[in-house]
């Protein structure tokens, strides 16, 4: 019996890709909701290592850091690749997905009014190195034969940006096969159907 719980405010945010990841491993976790207000008032902050959630406690052991977090359960969940080697190329990958991220972070809270259409063209630019890695691996997954924490991060990217600019994949097939494979997964389907999911917004500031 797994112990996990997310504090994060109720937003999908930092927190997407772990809990689609969490949702498709099978795996129960508890929500505990920060408000702005509480937040605000700086009791919890002190407390975070770096200032900042997501929180993740798995058992007594506390994370914070995203990216660490998906790292985390990939290793505990299997979900890290199937050798050191492939492991290595889920970390570059990951790496790569996070640069989008950021990007996408980035103009969403601080240029979304006069950065929004530079993102949306700048996008195949990125799209690129990952359609060219799907098509080379050819499994359906960026690294290996299995799923990986990597696919988690890119498969949730790829969604906002869906919404950001329904026609983004219309270019790169692979990555729009990627998309509707990790979504037609049982489990994740029953979770992107879910109120626990449809209910948060992408974003903190309304934007997407």
């Amino acid at each position: 019996m797994t112990g996990f719980t997310i504090t994060y405010f109720a937003v999908r945010g930092r927190c997407g890709a772990m809990r689609i990841m969490l949702s498709d491993q099978g795996q129960e976790w508890k929500e505990v909701v920060v408000t702005f207000d509480e937040w605000m008032k700086g009791d919890l902050k002190k407390t975070c290592v770096f200032g900042q959630l997501p929180k993740f406690e798995d058992n007594g052991l506390i994370l914070y850091q995203s990216n660490a977090i998906l790292r985390h359960l990939g290793r505990k969940l299997g979900a890290n690749g199937e050798t050191e080697r492939e492991a290595s190329l889920v970390d570059m990958v990951a790496e790569g997905v996070e640069e989008i991220r950021t990007k996408y972070l980035k103009m969403i809270y601080q240029e979304y009014e006069t950065g929004k259409d530079a993102h949306i063209k700048d996008l195949p630019n990125h799209f690129c190195k990952f359609e060219a890695i799907l098509v080379k691996n050819q499994s359906g997954f960026l690294v290996g034969n299995s799923i990986s924490y990597a696919d988690y991060s890119l498969f949730e990217v790829l969604l906002n940006h869906q919404v950001l600019s329904p026609t983004c994949l219309d270019s790169f097939p692979s990555l729009k096969k990627f998309v509707e494979m990790m979504s037609a997964r049982p489990k994740i389907k029953t979770f992107l159907q879910s109120d626990a999911y449809k209910k948060l917004p992408i974003n903190g500031n309304g934007k997407q």
